[in-house]
């Protein structure tokens, strides 16, 4: 079955909420699997809710990604995320994620966090451009991006 996710890159202040995961150390936009039934939308609120303790107000989607894992010329596992923005939220941030570290970064220093290859260009695109963004990204199963598409082209 293919796996849906979704993530939101909350921004204020010049500022982006970043979850740092204990695995790779890499940070990442707060987000999961949907469940069964769910909307787009409903996952993305209820998962930044979840790892965050914050609501976050009129996210909008920006991204549509396959993400496809292979090992040599196999695909191995294939899932779609779909990522939101916002910009306004209530509640309060959790002192302890159940996921990770939290923390506000600078958005001029999220291209120098270390981070899969393919969210560089998920930020970049939330944080500067308008419109959607569909792509694909190919990776080895150690998460090495073999190559990308991305639908409008980056300049």
């Amino acid at each position: 079955m293919l796996q849906r996710v979704t993530n939101t890159v909350l921004q204020k202040d010049g500022k982006v909420l970043l979850l740092q995961k204990p695995r790779r150390h890499w940070w990442v936009a707060p987000g999961g699997k949907m469940e069964l039934g769910e909307s787009i939308i409903e996952s993305a609120i209820r998962e930044y809710r979840e790892e965050t303790g914050l609501h976050i107000i009129d996210p909008q989607l920006k991204a549509v990604f396959t993400m496809v894992m292979m090992n040599e010329n196999q695909v191995v596992r294939e899932w779609m995320m779909f990522t939101f923005h916002a910009t306004d939220y209530t509640g309060q941030l959790l002192s302890e994620s159940p996921e990770g570290k939290l923390a506000w970064k600078q958005q001029e220093e999220i291209h120098h966090l270390m981070m899969a290859e393919g969210d560089k260009y998920m930020f970049e695109h939330v944080l500067q451009y308008k419109g959607l963004l569909y792509g694909t990204f190919y990776y080895t199963e150690d998460f090495e991006l073999i190559s990308y598409r991305l639908n409008p082209a980056q300049s």
